[in-house]
Parts: structure tokens; sequence; C-alpha cells
């Protein structure tokens, strides 16, 4: 038998707007770490895909793809690495995400706060490019572990783009954790379905997540902007991101698109769903 779908009692959009304005303020105080899916580069109106739907569409421009890969891009990037070679799937990745993203409103805003941490999803360079005039913070990337011959699961970058190490990221003011890597600096990817089996098996654990990202993290909130949550891989990513933080954090959300398991996820991670366009609230957050 079919489970029932979950319901939520979505607030009403003057009360969720109170809402964001207290955690506006929230932000602001370094007590909220925005969390940052494609969504948000969509603002800029960009000519790099969009969401994971949109990258496996890129790719499936540069090779016949079986069926089962069509529309997902992490068994597209699969089937390109088993069929060609590793470097072909960050050759493509590269010139998927060589177009400058523009940083927008909400970029200019998060690089002008002293939040401690910005988590950022997708592999633009925008919030990078938003940061570069200022020189106290630097970023955490996931790397992919495969052909580097190295027990290592993310990599540290200056301000000014060289790599550096986790003692020099304690003295940052800002990080920003790109745990699925970004075309800037240096074009790390996690993309195929074999980098996340490993990621996955481990991140439990936490053990591919940096100390930095699990101390900045404590008794803070989360607030996930341009998000979705309708793959179980980018659940338990923000399921395992989240852990041993705050028990009180924030989602936008579209309700009419959202799927039975995104409404489950909300529901069992405890986010409070904010149901305004992201266009809205970035106006209300830059307030």
């Amino acid at each position: 038998m079919n489970a029932p779908t979950p319901h939520i009692d979505f607030a009403n959009p003057a009360d969720a707007t109170a809402v964001l304005k207290d955690v506006a303020g929230q932000l602001r105080a370094g007590a909220i770490v925005p969390y940052l899916g494609p969504a948000v580069a969509a603002l800029s109106q960009p000519e790099v895909p969009l969401g994971p739907e949109a990258l496996a569409a890129f790719l499936g421009t540069k090779v016949a793809l079986p069926r089962r890969a069509k529309g997902n891009a992490w068994a597209s990037a699969q089937h390109i690495e088993s069929m060609k070679h590793r470097s072909t799937v960050t050759a493509y990745m590269t010139e998927a995400f060589t177009p400058k993203v523009a940083p927008n409103a909400l970029h200019r805003l998060l690089a002008s706060l002293p939040v401690p941490m910005i988590v950022d999803t997708w592999y633009d360079g925008a919030m990078r490019a938003a940061l570069a005039e200022r020189s106290d913070w630097g970023e955490a990337q996931g790397i992919t572990r495969a052909g580097i011959g190295e027990d290592r699961w993310y990599r540290f970058y200056d301000a000014a783009g060289a790599e550096t190490d986790k003692a020099a990221a304690e003295s940052w003011n800002t990080l920003l954790y790109k745990p699925h890597g970004s075309v800037a600096p240096a074009k790390n990817f996690l993309i195929s379905d074999a980098d996340y089996v490993e990621v996955l098996t481990e991140i439990d654990i936490q053990t591919p997540i940096p100390d930095i990202v699990k101390h900045r993290r404590t008794e803070r909130s989360f607030l996930f902007l341009g998000c979705r949550f309708n793959d179980q891989m980018l659940r338990t990513y923000a399921r395992q991101l989240i852990k041993r933080s705050s028990d009180h954090h924030y989602a936008l959300v579209e309700p009419d698109a959202l799927s039975k398991n995104e409404l489950r996820f909300l529901l069992e991670a405890g986010l409070t769903p904010l149901a305004l366009p992201l266009d809205k609230a970035v106006e209300i957050l830059c307030a």
C-alpha cells in the first residue's frame, strides 16, 4: 500500500515574511548559516546548467547516454567516466561552468556580512567572486578521490585561490564551503556515482566533512535558499551537514513543486518551510 502524502500547513505569505525578517536579523548576527542551491545562481541568468537535471541534459549533448542515465547528472557523469576517462568528465564539467556567473544581490549581501560560514552546493564561482574584495576568508571544497593517490576528502583554498591547509583556515572570518566542488579556483568536481559512493559510505560518521565546518555549524541554524531535495543524495548531504547544529532550520520552498519525498524530508529534518519566491526572499534579506 502506498504511504500517505505527508502534510504540511504552510504559513501564509505575511507570516512567512515575518519569520524571514527575523531570520535576516539572525543572519546578520552570524547565527544563521546560508545554504545555497542552484536556483541562487539562476537569479543571475547565467549561461551555465542550473540544477542536476539541466546538467544531465548538458552532458547528454556531449555523448549518447543510456536510458538509465538520462536526466540524472551523477549517472551521466559515471557513464562518461566509465566509457571514456575521468579527465573527460572534468573537461565537460569545466566547459559547462566556464561561463561566468555574475554575483547577484544575495551573493553580494552574504559577502558583506561577517557570517562564519556559507555553504554553496552548486559548481559555479559566483560566491567566490562576490567575496573577492575581502581577504579574511577562504574556501573548503569537496574533491573527487579518483586517481589522486591521496587519502583526502577536501582541499582548502585562500582568497587568492592558492591551495592552503586547515591550520590557515582556522583564521578565516568567513568560510565558503563547496561540498560538491567548484569550477573555481581549481576545477574540483564531485559528480559521478563513484564519487558519491565513496563519500556516502563515510558521511554518516562525518569523515568527508572538514572539522572547521563541523565546528562552525555548532549551535547555528541553517537557511536553505534555492535548494531542492528531490534526490536521495541531496537529502543525505543536507541532513549530514546540519547534524549537531541547532534544531531550528529554515527552507525556502515552492509548495506546489514539492514531491512526497521532499515533504517527508522537511518534516523529518525539522525544517521550517517558508513559501516565498526566491526573488522576494532576497529583497527581504537585503532590506
